[in-house]
C-alpha cells in the first residue's frame, strides 16, 4: 500500500518506519528542514521517499496527518483535495495555552473531518507517545500487544486502518464513530483512554463500558 505522510516528526516519522518495515511504501512530507525529510527517507530505505505536502496527499489512497494542531488549516490548503482518501488523523488539540476547546460540542476528530470534506477520516495513533509506540511495537504474543484505539464513520476505512495498525505491530480496538472520539482525545483524565496503555482484552472491556454508559474499569498496570 502507498501511504502519504504529512508531518514526519515523532509520531508520523515513527509510523512511517513501521509501515515501511511491514512492506508498505511511504512518501514523507512537511518539515521545517527539507533535508531532514530526505535523511529520514534514506534511513527508512527503498520503500520511502520525500516530497511536498501536495505530493504526499496524492501519493496513495491513505494519508497520515501528523502536524501541530495550529498548523492544520494551512497544511490542508497545501494538500489540496483529500476527497476519497483514507486519512489517519493522529493529531491532538494542543494549543499555545494547553488543550484547545472545540466549538459546537464536536470532538476534535469531527472538526477535522469537517476540514477535509470527502475524506474518510479515522482517528488513530494519537493516544500514546511516539517513544512508547517505537519501543512497544511488535510485542509478542499477539494477544499481549499494545492497543491502538481508532474511531471513524466509514467502516471500510476503519478496516484499512485496523490492518495498518496490525502491520505496525499493535492491536486495533474500535471505539466507534467520530462522535465517540472524546475518550481518545486529550487531556489525560479519568474515564478516558488517552495516554493509557491497554492490552486487547482490557481495551475491549473499556469500549463495552463506554458504549453502555457505565464507569470504565480501572486502568491496568503493567510491568512493561
Amino acid at each position: 500500500m502507498k501511504i502519504g505522510v504529512i508531518g514526519a516528526g515523532r509520531i508520523g516519522g515513527n509510523a512511517a518506519r513501521l509501515f515501511a518495515a511491514a512492506g508498505h511504501e511511504v512518501l514523507l512530507s512537511f518539515s521545517r528542514d527539507p533535508s531532514r525529510l530526505r535523511e529520514l527517507a534514506d534511513q527508512i530505505g527503498e520503500r520511502a521517499e520525500a516530497g511536498s505536502v501536495a505530493e504526499a496527499a496524492g501519493f496513495g489512497n491513505v494519508v497520515l496527518l501528523s502536524v501541530p494542531w495550529r498548523l492544520i488549516p494551512g497544511v490542508l490548503e497545501e494538500a489540496g483535495s483529500l476527497d476519497g482518501k483514507v486519512v489517519i488523523d493522529t493529531t491532538n488539540q494542543f494549543g499555545a495555552d494547553g488543550v484547545e476547546q472545540i466549538p459546537r460540542g464536536l470532538t476534535a476528530a469531527q472538526l477535522n473531518q469537517e476540514r477535509m470534506p470527502g475524506a474518510k477520516l479515522v482517528k488513530a495513533f494519537n493516544t500514546l507517545t511516539s517513544g512508547f509506540q517505537a519501543s512497544e511495537a511488535g510485542r509478542e504474543p499477539a494477544d499481549q500487544r499494545v492497543v491502538l484505539f481508532l474511531c471513524g464513520d466509514d467502516a471500510t476505512a476503519k478496516a484499512t486502518v485496523s490492518d495498518l495498525i496490525r502491520d505496525a505491530g499493535f492491536a486495533p480496538v474500535d471505539l466507534g464513530g467520530l462522535a465517540d472520539a472524546s475518550p481518545m482525545e486529550a487531556p489525560r483524565r479519568e474515564g478516558a483512554v488517552y495516554g493509557e496503555e491497554y492490552r486487547p482484552a482490557e481495551a475491549r472491556a473499556v469500549v463495552k463500558a463506554l458504549r453502555r454508559g457505565e464507569p470504565t474499569p480501572p486502568t491496568p498496570e503493567y510491568s512493561s
